[in-house]
């Protein structure tokens, strides 16, 4: 029996000095997405402990909007995960469409089709059947959209606590410090 393989963003092949390498394919220009934003904080040693050097605040930024297939589970699993808060403060930095005030949970993510759901069938007679009529709800629309859709070409960010400034370009942040803020 075959295993299936996996289209991936890098190939791997075979290097005569290493065992495994990775390659990169040419896939476009990178691209940071906006959920980046939501895991990076100042690298300056003075703002580890400085609550306002997270998130890295946004500006004079150029945004692209890059088509990606939906992701249901990856945005299911990635919700805990967020900061909320710091979220929205993004989103209404950069003009994007506000979120709500509270996270939504997985449950708010989807909605099941009406049609689909009878008496006879419970969400565990038809996970059994393999059915899944689950659309994303507006809500789910709108997070994919800004998590994983929306992207900083150019730019900076900018620490709130020593206000650094780390530039974007094309798509890639700068986090190389200079020597006397090491």
């Amino acid at each position: 029996m075959a295993t299936p393989t996996f289209p991936t963003r890098s190939t791997l092949y075979k290097n005569p000095t290493r065992k495994n390498t990775y390659k990169p394919t040419d896939n476009g220009p990178a691209r940071m997405k906006l959920l980046t934003l939501n895991f990076l904080t100042c690298a300056i040693k003075t703002c580890k402990t400085n609550p306002a050097s997270f998130p890295l605040h946004p500006r004079d930024a150029e945004l692209e909007i890059v088509e990606a297939d939906v992701n249901l589970p990856f945005l299911k699993n990635i919700l805990p995960r967020l900061m909320w808060e710091q979220l929205r403060a993004i989103c209404l930095e950069l003009g994007l469409p506000q979120l709500p005030e509270t996270p939504p949970t997985p449950a708010d993510l989807v909605e099941p089709s009406a049609t689909a759901a009878t008496a006879l069938d419970t969400p565990d007679t038809q996970a059994q059947a393999g059915q899944t009529d689950e659309e994303l709800s507006q809500t789910g629309k709108d997070l994919h959209r800004i998590l994983l859709e929306t992207c900083i070409q150019e730019g900076k960010l900018v620490c709130g606590a020593c206000e650094h400034e780390y530039a974007v370009k094309e798509g890639v942040a700068n986090f190389l410090l200079p020597g006397h803020l090491v």
